[in-house]
């Protein structure tokens, strides 16, 4: 049986933007990137597209961080992708899809009070989204989004046995929450090549980068901890078949109880890790 409410979005469908909700005022200093998810599935034909609008804004932040532009030289945006799994009976199974990406696409339909899931769907800072291929609106929606200092964290990396690598993380979030919230660590892919055999993108070589392959949450902030209370977190993230550390990077993020995302900082992985 297909599921239900589920929609799969192509180039000029509408957009549209979270509920109105109480901004937090950025701090001053350094704004930190915003953070983009982008829900996509290989069994979407739309999806392609909105892997490559997203690749194209992050090699054009890139371009501006590399000419010291903007941020003093830093990222301006950061893009985790994770594919979703209900576009898999279609006849294609994307080999990078889990079912936690849905519950985690589902949460944010709650959050933003939206009807349904669909795909290619991108959440900006988690309080605003939009179809993933309209580049123009997802563009507007990173000018638009709050900026927060990026956590002040330091990593050290280990690998305590060849198919485990574990991050150490010392530092402080530079965020305070009301309610209190989350800090979570995504290990991510690039370079990703698929041949794709079935389904709506039968016989295309889809390229996917910034995938998801691991998420984790590292800490739990309490209601009203300082912003410059010390952390020191540690995760251990199991490592895949052909894993090159070249091709990944890690981002931490915080999150509050509503998913609003308060702080985002990336991390590149040394080669020899």
């Amino acid at each position: 049986m297909a599921p239900r409410l589920l929609s799969c979005f192509g180039r000029g469908s509408a957009t549209a933007s979270a509920p109105d909700q109480p901004e937090e005022a950025a701090a001053a200093a350094a704004p930190g990137p915003v953070l983009l998810e982008l829900f996509c599935s290989q069994g979407c034909g739309a999806s392609p597209e909105a892997d490559a609008v997203a690749a194209r804004m992050v090699h054009e932040d890139q371009q501006r961080a590399a000419a010291g532009e903007g941020g003093g030289g830093e990222r301006g945006v950061v893009v985790l992708g994770f594919h979703v799994d209900y576009w898999d009976y279609r006849g294609w199974k994307d080999p990078f899809a889990s079912s936690a990406w849905t519950v985690r696409q589902k949460a944010y339909v709650e959050a933003l009070r939206l009807d349904t899931l669909f795909t290619p769907q991108a959440v900006v800072q988690g309080r605003a989204h939009c179809v993933g291929t309209e580049q123009d609106a997802l563009a507007q929606a990173v000018r638009d989004a709050p900026r927060y200092p990026a956590p002040a964290m330091k990593v050290t990396f280990q690998r305590p046995n060849p198919s485990t690598l574990q991050a150490s993380f010392t530092g402080t979030l530079r965020s305070r929450m009301e309610g209190g919230g989350s800090v979570l660590v995504a290990l991510y892919e690039s370079g990703l090549v698929t041949d794709c055999g079935r389904g709506e993108n039968k016989g295309k070589s889809l390229l996917n980068d910034h995938v998801v392959r691991r998420l984790e949450k590292v800490a739990a902030v309490r209601d009203g901890a300082s912003a410059k209370k010390s952390v020191s977190v540690s995760v251990q993230f199991p490592l895949w078949d052909g894993f090159r550390a070249s091709r990944c990077g890690l981002v931490l993020f915080v999150q509050n109880a509503a998913l609003q995302v308060l702080g985002v900082q990336h991390f590149d992985l040394p080669d020899n890790v």
